[in-house]
């Protein structure tokens, strides 16, 4: 198992494009990249004064709304029922070993204190609280890894370049100036690297904003990412952006679809050698909407978070919180139906990397060492092949224990596959 996480660690250090490479990882970063793949699951939290309105976090946008009156909800904003234990509590529960909480978003609003802009949770609303901290500190309390989403774009900020969303948001595009955005966006980071504890990543958004531009845009990510290494060695960078993975970022995202796939035509990228991670909705909509309750079932996001697992990904599941600060009881529940899973299955995810066999129309395949788990969906699934080419030791039922029939041939494996109404039914293999 040692000589396994080793080569785990050395893949994970591989150059991800071409050309030579400025940036290496810090022994911490490699460590750190490795416990992430191996958590497979997190929790996304989508929570701001847009929840105010229920409408999803793009209402200033979508909506054509003046920033000079959206602003003023933020004076209305009194989350009284927010209760940082009482989140991390039941995501812990979960299975979840990871929060990634939006701390400033496209409206420009930061959910935390700092001292670059009043326009804070703290400052700016009759609430006062830093919630981020009260967040952070619960996180560290209970053992589950914080990162932190930070948007690239901000829809009300003059200084910020207009790119090709919040047209009609009343900015005043004469004022734009790159340095002076820039220098508060650093400020910024260096606020949140250095008064919240470690922080597992900084989850960059928006860089899409100025995808369309005649003359390709200097985000001036390296210094950047330099920054943020500079000040927590261990702390993940990632850019949701859609494309091949710049240099210093330390795990691919992909949105609204596992790796290799691009059903929502937001994942057109190659799969890069980082550890990877897929964010998906829990409802339909990553902030609050209230009429949104189209909520996946448990069912479904087990079969999501096993799938993300079997093509070696990290699932990271939305939850829109409401505007009083509670997590919506829909969301709760099915955190507790997972996570009644996970007690059960959790370790045919947790520190696997993608097993042997591709991704099949029955389901995907996990592995741990010498233990292969495969992993069928499809109730009417009696037997499968696995194409293998390692010698199989074993087959057990990993609900039950009992032994399982397999047959090699010269192609591979015939394995039956036991009767259940399990969502999930897991067979576990010991190869060779």
């Amino acid at each position: 198992m040692k000589k396994f996480l080793s080569i785990t660690a050395a893949l994970l250090a591989l150059p991800f494009i071409c050309g030579a490479q400025s940036y290496v990882p810090a022994e911490e970063n490699l460590k750190a990249r490795a416990e992430f793949a191996g958590d497979k699951f997190g929790i996304f939290l989508h929570w701001g004064i847009y929840s105010m309105f229920g409408q999803g976090e793009w209402y200033l946008n979508r909506e054509g709304v003046l920033h000079s009156e959206y602003s003023k909800a933020a004076s209305g904003f009194y989350p009284a029922g927010f209760d940082a234990a009482a989140w991390v509590s039941a995501i812990k529960a979960s299975g979840a070993k990871y929060i990634c909480f939006t701390t400033r978003h496209h409206d420009g609003f930061s959910m935390f204190h700092t001292a670059q802009s009043p326009y804070n949770i703290v400052d700016a609303t009759p609430f006062g609280r830093d919630v981020l901290k009260e967040l952070a500190d619960e996180c560290h309390k209970q053992g589950i890894r914080l990162h932190l989403y930070y948007s690239h774009l901000d829809w009300g900020r003059d200084d910020y370049p207009q790119g090709r969303t919040g047209l009609t948001t009343g900015r005043d595009a004469s004022k734009a100036d790159w340095d002076s955005y820039y220098n508060f966006m650093n400020a910024q980071l260096t606020e949140l690297l250095t008064g919240y504890g470690e922080i597992g990543s900084i989850w960059f958004d928006g860089h899409w904003d100025h995808d369309q531009d005649a003359v390709p845009f200097d985000w001036r990510l390296e210094e950047q990412y330099r920054l943020i290494h500079s000040l927590q060695p261990a702390c993940l960078v990632a850019n949701n952006h859609h494309i091949t993975p710049y240099e210093g970022e330390d795990f691919q995202i992909f949105e609204r679809d596992l790796p290799g796939e691009n059903k929502a035509g937001l994942s057109g990228q190659d799969v890069s050698a980082l550890p990877l991670e897929t964010c998906e909705t829990m409802n339909g909509m990553w902030g609050y909407k209230v009429v949104d309750q189209n909520y996946k079932s448990v069912p479904e996001i087990v079969r999501l978070l096993v799938g993300a697992a079997g093509k070696g990904a990290n699932l990271l599941l939305n939850i829109g919180p409401q505007p009083d600060g509670r997590l919506p009881q829909t969301a709760l529940d099915r955190l507790a139906g997972v996570g009644k899973w996970i007690d059960k299955y959790g370790d045919t995810i947790y520190g696997t990397t993608a097993g042997d066999v591709p991704e099949q129309p029955w389901g995907v395949t996990t592995r741990k060492g010498d233990r292969l788990f495969v992993h069928v969906f499809d109730a009417k699934v009696k037997e499968v092949f696995l194409p293998l080419d390692c010698k199989v030791k074993s087959a057990v039922d990993f609900s039950t224990g009992s032994k399982v029939q397999f047959d090699s041939c010269r192609h591979g494996l015939h394995v039956e596959v036991p009767a259940s109404d399990e969502t999930d039914r897991v067979i576990e293999l010991r190869v060779g």
